[in-house]
């Protein structure tokens, strides 16, 4: 019993605080969030006595949406500006929407009043075909002149309305071809390559890896990046890799020598008193101790090394204007290294997670062009950051 009082306590607190939001929305005017509320709480048991609050806001917010509603699309109408006719076709969609939403639950009892709640429905089919086509035709020519502007911005804008032309009026004449062709038209496309300032030759692989965009995931909505220029694009940008310097260290073998001492078990002893005799248990057994001793090694360490730092510069070109927009520094470095050891005397002196050491050898040091491949992937993630930190268009 406890337990269902306290479910009905809870109930009628979420209750309280839905109609309370409610009546808030209704007083700010926001209308269409009081109706959806109200038709959230009235889903079940719509008839209940603790729904009439519902009931009484849903009348009230829907009559009042739909006034507002009728009013300004009288009033865009006598405006006459092509501007307004959205406006036009989603408001009547919208009153359409709202009736929609509603029709499901009817009728709605208002209990007190001993009526039905009141919700004048009308029949928007016909504003809505017309609306449409008006805002259709709108659209289309008004896209078709934006098409033949210059401005990339402005094509974009012409971009969506036909993307929205599409969306209410699918199959509209030529739309299709159109988008198309404000999609390439709005499009910047950049031209990314490579140059060698430097005294060294660049590993072919290591410009493919860089030039390589498709694992940059970099294309945007509007812009697309390509290594090698394609025929019919006239490129607005140029991203530009130089690469000013490269500095290889000559290949070094530094060797050490150190000893290392440590006490390990050897097997078992008798325990002898002080006066050298064997030391017995409680039943005449010898008690025995770990025999521990003292073993060394010489241990001769060897450190192979050499290193490759590249530097370059990234610099964004404006091909309309030919002139540079920025430049932003590019460095890596690639460190080879091996570590190997030798040794005379006890394996079991040295510590035991520098055992791996002694399996290893000397291997050969890597060629200057596959230390220079080897910056490579530190490289492409710079400027991947680079790129994606600094668009073109700002």
């Amino acid at each position: 019993m406890k337990k269902i009082t306290l479910l009905l306590a809870l109930f009628l607190i979420i209750t309280s605080c839905g109609v309370k939001q409610t009546r808030n929305m209704l007083s700010s005017g926001d209308y269409d969030g009081a109706i959806k509320n109200a038709v959230d709480g009235l889903r079940s048991n719509k008839n209940a006595k603790g729904k009439q609050d519902y009931v009484y806001m849903l009348e009230e917010a829907f009559a009042k949406a739909r006034e507002r509603d009728l009013q300004d699309i009288n009033a865009w109408f006598k405006d006459a500006n092509p501007q307004n006719l959205e406006k036009i076709y989603e408001t009547y969609v919208q009153l359409n929407r709202r009736q929609q939403e509603i029709r499901p639950l009817l009728p709605l009892r208002l209990l007190k009043e001993g009526r039905d709640a009141i919700f004048p429905f009308d029949d928007y089919t016909d504003q809505i075909v017309s609306s449409k086509n008006s805002l259709s035709k709108f659209l289309y020519d008004n896209s078709k002149a934006l098409l033949i502007n210059k401005d990339k911005i402005v094509i974009r804008r012409a971009y969506d309305d036909l993307v929205y032309l599409e969306n209410i009026n699918p199959g509209f004449k030529d739309v299709a071809k159109l988008t198309e062709e404000a999609k390439f038209k709005g499009t910047d496309f950049v031209n990314v390559y490579t140059k060698n300032e430097t005294n060294m030759v660049i590993p072919i692989r290591l410009e493919n890896e860089l030039l390589d965009f498709s694992t940059y995931g970099l294309n945007d909505e509007w812009t697309v990046y390509h290594s090698n220029r394609q025929k019919g694009i006239d490129y607005d940008y140029g991203l530009i890799v130089n690469f000013r310097q490269i500095n290889i260290s000559p290949e070094q073998v530094k060797e050490r020598q150190f000893i290392n001492e440590r006490q390990i078990k050897d097997g078992v002893k008798n325990l002898l008193d002080a006066q050298g005799h064997i030391v017995k248990d409680s039943l005449g057994h010898p008690v025995t101790i770990d025999n521990m001793r003292t073993v060394r090694i010489t241990i001769y360490e060897f450190s192979q090394l050499k290193s490759c730092q590249v530097t370059a510069k990234v610099d964004y070109i404006n091909f309309k204007t030919n002139q540079l927009i920025d430049t932003f520094p590019l460095a890596s470095e690639f460190v080879f290294s091996n570590t190997y050891s030798t040794y005379k005397g006890d394996r079991r002196a040295s510590d035991d997670d520098y055992y791996q050491y002694f399996d290893r050898r000397s291997i050969p040091f890597p060629s200057n062009e596959q230390m220079v491949f080897d910056t490579g992937n530190d490289l492409k993630e710079k400027l991947k950051d680079i790129i994606s930190r600094n668009k073109f268009r700002r």
